[in-house]
């Protein structure tokens, strides 16, 4: 029997016309392998809300794999997440306009959760395909973790596996930041072929070591 592998994207925001995570994920909708099948879901940047949109979309799909992803402008790498943790603490208001402070994402909840992604395997894997990938400390404090934190207390004691990947800026979007790195779509979608394939079927990392390449 196939794996169903749900990937997310997030809407653009701040003031944005594109988010190149949603970009990426929409054009790997229904793309399958002889192990799994792809489903795909935007998800809105907006606290609260986003994860009661992807907590109801595990329900009805009932996925082996879920794989959040989200836009990282400045980073020059697809970056796969090791940990989120609980807190909100938001430098720029999100698309419903709020701007938390200091806020627990689930209160009383565990201060972190690591990623059940095989994380180094996949950064391994990517850049074989001469892709620029590094693993990420940090998913920052925005939506993005919020989001993270989210799958990982949904699914724990589960067997889905489940984690976060960033990726760079667009080359349309990088002009109007002088000076900041991005990346291809294709490539960025190449990237995500390769972390659905290596999450599908590789075990968790055990003591995979990554030389070089910054990480976050």
């Amino acid at each position: 029997m196939k794996k169903t592998v749900l990937l997310t994207g997030f809407e653009p925001f701040n003031g944005a016309h594109i988010n190149p995570a949603w970009e990426a994920v929409r054009a790997l909708k229904g793309w399958s392998g002889d192990d799994f099948l792809v489903e795909v879901l935007q998800l809105p940047c907006v606290f609260g809300f986003a994860n009661r949109v992807l907590a109801g979309a595990i329900d009805e799909i009932k996925p082996d794999v879920v794989i959040a992803v989200g836009q990282a402008g400045g980073r020059a790498d697809l970056t796969v997440e090791r940990v989120a943790i609980n807190v909100d603490d938001a430098p720029i208001v999100d698309n419903d306009r709020q701007q938390p402070v200091d806020a627990p994402i689930v209160a009383g909840g565990p201060a972190a959760y690591f990623s059940t992604l095989p994380v180094k395997a996949i950064v391994a894997a990517m850049r074989e395909r001469d892709l620029r990938a590094s693993v990420s400390q940090t998913a920052g404090t925005f939506v993005c973790n919020h989001v993270f934190y989210g799958l990982m207390h949904r699914i724990d004691g589960t067997a889905v596996r489940g984690g976060f990947i960033h990726v760079p800026y667009l080359p349309e979007q990088a002009v109007a930041f002088p000076g900041a790195p991005s990346m291809a779509l294709e490539e960025i979608i190449a990237g995500l072929r390769v972390a659905v394939e290596v999450a599908v079927r590789a075990d968790l990392d055990s003591g995979i070591q990554l030389a070089g390449g910054a990480t976050h």
